[in-house]
């Protein structure tokens, strides 16, 4: 009996030791927990309900040279709702629940009034005090968004959560979307000006201190971000929307009339290398047109007859030929190593000149003519096309630009037909803006600047960077060249394939072309071309220079007169219509040297000098004290030179001794550089007028 005792008293006794240990161990977790891993444990629970986040900065604009808006950030909203805040009463909820789901219907119209009232009831059952109403609200819709019921108290009566967002706009659709681009940084795609500036139109993020709530959503601690976002910076572009808008309407006009596949129009500014104008657009499936790839940038492909002013300046830059050496082309046909190569239109003359085997753009008459020349030397031909920078990438700041491709005589596709197909723009590959800008240079009296598209970069309306002109190359040859090719690039509208242009108000020049496309599998698709037109005005004294090419136009007309060339005239138009100093130049342009134009002046004094030279005299259409001579027909004709009061006129043409007497009349100290004719003035036409102010007159004859 005493064991059993004993052994009953022992279990007790284990069984309450045992218990004291678990309880002592429990106090010590607690005692640990709460002084030894207390912090550490609460900064862990406080790290996973609250967290920071990310702000989004407003990223810069990017305008036209203006300052008008091509790309910017548009404000939308979040749209939540705090359902369950004991704020907002029952009483005051189940009022206003029914008219509150009318008016949300009514503004988005993505759900019924009964999806929304059921909805917001069952929000407020589970609680849900972070409820999203709607993504992605524009501010219009914000502000009849504040005026409905409940939400009219604001954030905290009203249970109102407003989390602001950015989105990209393009104002103007789709003009030089394609060259404004765009940038997603998830699948690392940089794409146009978006892209490549994208160091600038990125602003700094801010932070945001958020906490978990109930329905696994994230909260806005504080009303204010933490640290507050820092907006981008804005691209001032070189582009005219004016002119782009004109450029596009065109391109995509004559892509519809004849059913091309794709076309692109870039028009540059000669001394600058400014982009004025750039155009892409390319046919969908369904017939419509829209800017989905960048064509002047990125399409490298066989230029055909453009490239033959480069051949042709390259045989006169080597000292083979003058303008008036001849060439015989026999029946229009050649035959190279078993290949013929044929003019398109043989007038049955079978000799001609060198300016006007580019004027008629005879492929025979140039192959022949360069074929001759380096036969037994291709390279120097080739070495001659590489001085003219024609191998190099321009360095466009956008990506995408392709490279141009003219192979030499090591080539491993060189073969005996290389020289002469190159000749006339085959068997090498350029984008239209490398044949522009070649053209530009000539233009530029064979200064080669590079194309640039952005010109400043502002933050706050204050000017931070500015970019200048880049010049390649200050001559790529000699001056007789440059004149020489200029000489042939106005024949080729006075005489040859591009005369449409030749009844222009001002003087254009520039080359047609018309090349074959080839197939992937080699050879040449004889239905399809590529239409093209590059050239510069007023041709006198460039100022512009632009390319318009027509890819498979599909309606029976292919020729580039009949396609690129009106694309081309609706571009030089707009920019001479809306340029004073293109038109005021013409004015004082006779095409006959032996008659003429004395500029702007006063009248009587006009009708004494020309008296005085025998030359026939108009003056019936001006009755006025100022005049501009202008030739007409056989005559020279006195023009109204209308002073406008209070603004400052335009002197430009007037002598010295005229240009002051005007200016200083009107209360302007006038400061004269040079002698001659007044070429510039420092302050604009039409600006007005500041009693004492300087204007600077740059003089030459």
């Amino acid at each position: 009996m005493k064991n059993v005792k004993t052994d009953i008293l022992w279990r007790v006794y284990l069984v309450y030791f045992g218990m004291l240990l678990f309880g002592l161990a429990i106090i010590l977790k607690v005692i640990q927990i709460q002084f030894v891993e207390g912090n550490e444990l609460l900064a862990k629970a406080q790290k996973q309900s609250m967290k920071y986040f990310m702000v989004e900065a407003i990223r810069g604009n990017i305008c036209a040279d203006d300052g008008s808006l091509l790309a910017t950030s548009v404000p939308i909203f979040n749209i939540r709702m705090d359902v369950a805040s004991p704020l907002i009463t029952n009483t005051e909820f189940n009022n206003n629940v029914g008219e509150l789901s009318k008016k949300l219907a009514n503004l988005f119209g993505d759900k019924t009034s009964y999806q929304y009232k059921k909805n917001l009831i069952q929000a407020r059952r589970r609680g849900n005090r972070y409820y999203l109403i709607k993504r992605n609200v524009t501010y219009e819709q914000l502000k009849k968004l504040r005026t409905f019921p409940i939400f009219e108290k604001g954030k905290y009566h009203g249970g109102l959560i407003i989390t602001p967002k950015v989105k990209r706009a393009k104002p103007f659709n789709y003009l030089a979307a394609r060259t404004l681009g765009y940038e997603n940084k998830k699948e690392n795609l940089h794409v146009g000006l978006e892209g490549a500036y994208s160091k600038y139109l990125d602003g700094k993020e801010g932070r945001q201190l958020r906490k978990r709530i109930n329905s696994g959503d994230w909260k806005p601690v504080y009303d204010e971000n933490e640290v507050e976002p820092k907006d981008g910076k804005d691209i001032i572009t070189t582009i005219d929307i004016d002119i782009q808008d004109v450029a596009e309407s065109s391109l995509l006009e004559h892509l519809i009339t004849n059913k091309a596949a794709w076309g692109c129009a870039v028009l540059m500014e000669v001394q600058t290398g400014e982009i004025k104008a750039i155009a892409n657009l390319k046919r969908n499936a369904d017939g419509s047109y829209s800017e989905t790839y960048n064509y002047a940038i990125g399409y490298s492909g066989e230029p055909g007859s453009t490239f033959k002013l480069a051949s042709l300046m390259a045989a006169i830059e080597d000292g083979y030929y003058d303008l008036d050496d001849t060439i015989d082309i026999g029946k229009g046909y050649v035959v190279y190593h078993g290949l013929t190569v044929r003019d398109t239109h043989f007038g049955g003359n079978s000799k001609m000149t060198v300016r006007e085997t580019l004027e008629h753009s005879s492929n025979v008459g140039v192959s022949k003519l360069i074929y001759k020349a380096y036969k037994k030397n291709p390279q120097k031909y080739i070495d001659r096309l590489y001085s003219f920078h024609l191998k190099e990438p321009l360095g466009i700041e956008i990506p995408g630009e392709a490279k141009p491709y003219i192979k030499d005589t090591k080539s491993k596709s060189w073969s005996a037909v290389s020289l002469p197909f190159m000749s006339y723009g085959y068997e090498l590959q350029l984008t239209p803006l490398q044949i522009l800008n070649f053209y530009n240079t000539v233009a530029n009296n064979g200064t080669m600047v590079k194309p640039m598209l952005v010109k400043e970069i502002k933050q706050g309306g204050k000017i931070i960077e500015k970019f200048e002109p880049s010049i390649i190359d200050n001559s790529i040859c000699s001056s007789r060249t440059i004149e020489m090719a200029k000489e042939m690039l106005e024949g080729v509208v006075q005489n040859g394939t591009a005369q449409s242009l030749k009844k222009s108000p001002f003087k254009i020049a520039g080359k047609t072309g018309t090349a074959q496309i080839a197939k992937p599998g080699g050879g040449y698709d004889k239905k399809n071309y590529n239409a093209s037109f590059v050239g510069y005005f007023p041709a006198n004294a460039p100022k512009f220079s632009c390319i318009v090419v027509v890819s498979k136009p599909s309606t029976g007309r292919y020729y580039a007169s009949s396609v690129a060339v009106p694309v081309f005239r609706d571009i030089a138009n707009k920019v001479y219509a809306t340029n004073l100093d293109i038109q005021v130049d013409q004015e004082f342009i006779a095409d006959n040297i032996s008659l003429p134009a004395y500029a702007t002046g006063y009248e009587d004094e006009l009708e004494m000098v020309y008296k005085k030279l025998n030359i026939s005299l108009d003056s019936a259409s001006s009755n006025s004290e100022w005049a501009v001579s202008v030739k007409a027909d056989s005559v020279i004709r006195l023009k109204t030179k209308i002073i406008k009061e209070n603004t400052i006129p335009n002197v430009k043409g007037m002598g010295a001794r005229d240009a002051i007497y005007v200016l200083e009349n009107i209360g302007l100290k006038v400061k004269i550089e040079g002698r001659g004719f007044v070429k510039s003035q420092s302050v604009l036409p039409g600006t007005r007028v500041t009693k004492g102010r300087e204007i600077i007159l740059k003089l030459s004859v």
